[in-house]
């Protein structure tokens, strides 16, 4: 065990036994006198907290004259240290410049903390990476006035592009939840103009004003059952159910991908992979269906199968006869 992990384990055992013997620590800690002897030391001059030996009971107890003593930072172990640092260094990979100012203060604490183990923290930025793939340039101080709304549960008055529309509309929402899905964010929303809930894409916000009214609140529940019960981003309440085959090559991927939560697969002698998932918006599941090529064939519905034939035709026009 660490010298960092035993100090913490120090602190839990005096916080439900006020007097311990010496052999009681040794064993529990599983550490030899002259390291018993290093931590006290440790924890006193670096921690300053203090493990006193108390000559009445013939045991040790903690020097804690105020009645308020606590490890500082020490409430994490060496371990969970490394897991807080690791999530930190994600998040700032995730949108750059986002959180990780804010986060700048508590990195330098865990990494002074971990830095007094002999541990560089550091090097954790070398050795974590995030991959980034279709991600859009996001306008960081949009989102910032869109995640005070958030969680201040205010409305916003937005101007949002529509590319499939290729339009610009003005609009007053209700921000519900945000979501960041394949490396973008969307805000799940109460449209005012609407009056209905949609999900919006952050990037796609081009003005974005927090209004002093309250947001309209709607039912997590509600919110879940509209917007994440269908395939994607697109969401919706589930009418149809996706029949998708795959060929043994690409079953041995794609059986261990989850597509949806309620979705059904079976995994045939051949090697082959029957996939179904429920969806109420065709788009985004087309579209994920055809990055296979010739290693997926729509089974059902007939609509998705005649969707996906349709766009397989126009693209090998797309070649000619080469």
């Amino acid at each position: 065990m660490a010298q960092f992990d035993r100090i913490y384990q120090y602190k839990s055992i005096f916080s439900r036994k006020a007097f311990v013997p010496k052999l009681e620590l040794l064993n529990k800690l599983e550490i030899s006198e002259a390291t018993f002897k290093r931590d006290l030391d440790k924890m006193r001059d670096v921690y300053n907290y203090e493990i006193v030996y108390d000559r009445f009971e013939n045991a040790y107890r903690l020097n804690n004259t105020d009645g308020t003593y606590e490890l500082p930072g020490l409430m994490f172990t060496h371990k969970e240290l490394l897991a807080l640092l690791t999530i930190h260094n994600m998040i700032t990979e995730l949108e750059p410049g986002l959180l990780g100012p804010k986060l700048q203060p508590l990195q330098d604490r865990l990494a002074d903390l971990l830095a007094s183990e002999g541990v560089d923290a550091s090097a954790l930025t070398q050795r974590v990476r995030a991959v980034h793939a279709g991600k859009r340039r996001l306008e960081l101080k949009s989102f910032q006035v869109l995640a005070e709304a958030t969680l201040e549960r205010k409305q916003l008055h937005v101007s949002h592009y529509n590319r499939g529309r290729n339009e610009t509309t003005v609009r007053d929402i209700s921000p519900q939840q945000l979501v960041h899905y394949r490396d973008n964010w969307y805000v799940d929303a109460w449209c005012h103009k609407r009056e209905r809930l949609q999900s919006f894409s952050v990037d796609a916000i081009t003005q974005c004003e927090k209004l002093d009214k309250p947001a309209k609140e709607i039912n997590p529940k509600a919110i879940q059952e509209q917007m994440q019960s269908g395939y994607g981003i697109f969401g919706g309440e589930a009418r149809y159910w996706a029949k998708l085959k795959f060929t043994p090559e690409r079953a041995r991927w794609v059986q261990a991908e989850e597509w949806h939560p309620d979705q059904k697969s079976t995994l045939h002698p051949d090697g082959s992979y029957t996939l179904e998932v429920p969806y109420s918006d065709a788009r985004e599941l087309l579209g994920d269906v055809l990055r296979f090529g010739a290693d997926v064939e729509v089974l059902a519905p007939k609509s998705l199968r005649a969707s996906a034939t349709e766009a397989l035709r126009l693209a090998l026009g797309r070649y000619g006869s080469s």
